[in-house]
């Protein structure tokens, strides 16, 4: 179960990442200006992020695995448009395709997770998920690079569809079934609508202000498009008999500081994703490859750290851990502003990735764990769905507002002149975005997250019990310790 979820979840948090480092080599082979390069980035994530709570609210109406196992078929197949894509207007729309499978894979992933282990291994389940997650993640430069500079950009797309077909292989074979039996049957297309509007509406007007000014027509109707899109989401949601994002899950402290945490870091780490390697070959020049294995030892801290850092916020509570880990990350990123012209990997940017790394590994798993355990386990689709959402809406407006409040105005982002100061200040503000995450979770983010009422306990250990009767046979029945919304995965013997 886990192979298949992180497996499946890698590729999509590759294809956030992969891109980065191929956008010089994809703006060159393509003649793409800015806008084209922002807008491979932003199309992938515009939809992800607009389709990613519908994806959970499918999850958890028709089952949490055939939604899973239908995403990771979409995109393999956007996958490979991408792959062949004859100009920068069809990478674009491809982008955008490969969003919708995410959208659609990516909560089932941590639903499957947070539905099938038992209470007190979730937390660990979810910190290996987040680890060997967060590798994939971190491995896109590694493998952007590796892939541009012995082969083409392409390869980076076309290598989606062999680890699809595995992925593919793996959950019918081995993840189970779940979903929430009192879900709604009808979908919410109002709200899908109104939130993509929302979002859609509001990065490409921060994307056009650059090369076309605050007052343009283009820009200001696209803003305006964009806080009305959302205004009417929020309203669709709290009148809907059936909404896709039920807001009563806020009235949880635990749930919305979560989420609130989790759009600073995430916006925060969107910009250094996009901005690091990218400033890394333009303005230090770096190769495409030694620029994607500059941030390699954040895949190595957090395959090592995340899973133990998902048990300590178990056994502390998750307020230390997600106040300390932004601080961590935001002394780092101050230092990160200072990669210039001719910087030395060994003195100039390995020591601040280290730092970058450790406070991630403390930080993403409490963090997520947070998220998804502060709601009953019924809402796993919807708490993994918000939580991704949020994640992702954060990434993409960070990508379309960092160069704009960064002051690249009409520059180019490979150029040089351009690129550098525009880098040293978006790292500044990703810093500061890291401070307020931490001071906001150490005012909103309990010490202990609150037990949820199971429908039957152990009267041995207390545990969620599910007693099921063998057929046939002189076999003892066993008892089965999972979530009763959940499929059993610990079978043990009554004795």
């Amino acid at each position: 179960m886990l192979l298949a979820t992180v497996l499946g979840s890698s590729l999509a948090f590759i294809d956030a990442t992969v891109v980065n480092i191929a956008l010089p080599a994809i703006g060159r082979d393509l003649d793409s200006s800015a806008a084209g390069l922002q807008w491979t980035v932003n199309g992938y994530a515009l939809s992800l992020a607009s389709l990613i709570l519908l994806g959970g609210s499918l999850g958890d109406r028709f089952g949490r695995k055939r939604v899973f196992m239908i995403g990771i078929g979409w995109f393999a197949l956007a996958s490979l448009l991408c792959g062949i894509a004859p100009n920068i207007e069809t990478l674009i729309a491809a982008r955008t395709l490969q969003g919708i499978g995410g959208a659609l894979l990516t909560p089932g992933a941590l639903a499957i997770l947070e539905a099938s282990f038992v209470r007190e291994d979730r937390a660990k389940a979810i910190g290996a998920w987040s680890g060997l997650g967060g590798i994939g993640g971190a491995l896109g430069p590694f493998l952007g690079g590796w892939l541009v500079e012995v082969a083409n950009w392409r390869f980076i797309f076309l290598i989606n569809v062999p680890l699809a077909l595995l992925v593919m292989v793996v959950a019918a074979r081995h993840v189970p079934e779940s979903r929430n039996p009192n879900a709604a049957r009808r979908l919410d297309v109002t709200g899908v609508l109104t939130g993509a509007a929302g979002l859609g509406g509001l990065t490409y007007g921060f994307t056009a202000w650059p090369a076309n000014g605050p007052g343009s027509p283009q820009v200001l109707v696209s803003l305006l498009i964009g806080v009305a899109g959302l205004a009417a989401f929020v309203l669709t949601e709290r009148r809907s008999a059936h909404p896709m994002l039920p807001l009563g899950v806020f009235s949880s402290k635990a749930f919305s500081g979560a989420n609130l945490v989790t759009f600073l870091v995430y916006a925060a780490n969107g910009g250094v994703f996009f901005l690091v390697v990218l400033n890394l070959q333009v303005v230090s020049g770096f190769s495409p490859l030694t620029g994607g294995l500059a941030l390699l030892p954040v895949t190595a801290l957090m395959l090592v750290l995340s899973a133990r850092a998902g048990a300590l916020g178990q056994r502390i509570g998750p307020r230390l851990p997600m106040t300390v880990g932004p601080l961590i990350c935001a002394v780092a990123l101050a230092w990160m502003s200072r990669i210039g012209v001719g910087a030395s990997y060994w003195t100039d940017v390995l020591p601040p990735v280290i730092i970058f790394g450790l406070g991630l590994s403390l930080l993403v798993a409490p963090l997520t764990a947070t998220a998804l355990g502060a709601l009953d386990d019924t809402f796993a689709g919807i708490a993994s769905g918000v939580n991704n959402a949020v994640a992702r809406a954060a990434g993409l407006l960070s990508v379309a507002v960092l160069p704009l409040a960064a002051g690249i105005g009409t520059g180019n982002l490979t150029d040089a002149q351009d690129l550098h100061p525009t880098y040293r200040n978006s790292m500044l503000i990703c810093a500061a975005l890291m401070v307020i995450g931490g001071l906001l979770a150490a005012v909103l983010i309990p010490r202990r997250l609150p037990a949820h009422t199971p429908a039957k306990r152990s009267p041995v250990d207390g545990r969620d019990v599910v007693t099921i009767e063998p057929v046939g046979g002189d076999q003892s029945p066993v008892q089965t310790y999972c979530d009763m919304a959940g499929p059993p995965v610990h079978p043990r013997s009554r004795a």
